[in-house]
């Protein structure tokens, strides 16, 4: 007992000290961070696809924060340069994300630039990685038997095709969509002291 009330004392200031660190800290770095020169407000349609992006849980899966090259390998494997404050000036609530089941996407707008292929993807992930284990969404979609003039096709390998039918999207999945189009932060970094650590804004690579 006499161990008990020390034990609880210790447990709540490391717990403060964390919350002060990880939580507190960076939350008002972000909040206060000026939009980066080159970042543009969500549109409409990209503040719809986002709360989607919420709502079906991709950040469970999926960060948006590529790291430096000291904390992780993702400026080799083509995440782009590390995300700084000024990256998420736009972006309530963040979507940094702590776990990598599936690659980081604050640049896959510029990674995957295809309309066509995020669509695909979205309907059905193994039609284009055979051993992805993505969930697919086809609730997203309607299948139909001929596409009107307004409709957007999905593109489908014929494994993948329903028989004598097409298969539209959604308004839900053109917004969810857009907004992955929308997340590309390949401008240079705002913050000079990245320059620090070798990297070049002009190439948006590290020496």
């Amino acid at each position: 007992m006499n161990r008990f009330i020390p034990l609880m004392l210790l447990s709540a200031a490391i717990l403060a000290f964390a919350t002060v660190f990880l939580v507190i800290l960076p939350a008002d770095e972000i909040r206060t961070a000026a939009p980066a020169p080159g970042l543009e407000p969500y549109t409409e349609s990209q503040l719809r696809g986002r709360a989607k992006y919420v709502d079906l849980g991709c950040v469970y899966c999926h960060s948006q924060q590529p790291r430096a090259p000291e904390q992780a390998p993702d400026v080799q494997r083509g995440w782009g340069r590390p995300s700084t404050a000024s990256d998420y000036a736009y972006d309530e609530p963040h979507l940094l994300g702590t776990m990598r089941t599936g690659p980081d996407l604050l640049n896959i707008g510029a990674r995957m630039p295809s309309r066509d292929w995020h669509l695909t993807h979205l309907y059905q992930p193994r039609a284009i990685h055979p051993t992805s284990i993505m969930p697919s969404y086809p609730f997203l979609f309607e299948t139909k038997t001929e596409a009107s003039p307004d409709d957007v096709v999905v593109r489908l390998p014929k494994a993948y095709q329903p028989s004598d039918k097409v298969v539209v999207a959604s308004d839900e999945a053109l917004d969810l969509v857009d907004y992955l189009l929308g997340l590309d932060r390949t401008y240079p970094a705002a913050n000079p002291e990245l320059r620090d650590h070798g990297y070049s804004p002009d190439r948006g690579t590290y020496e």
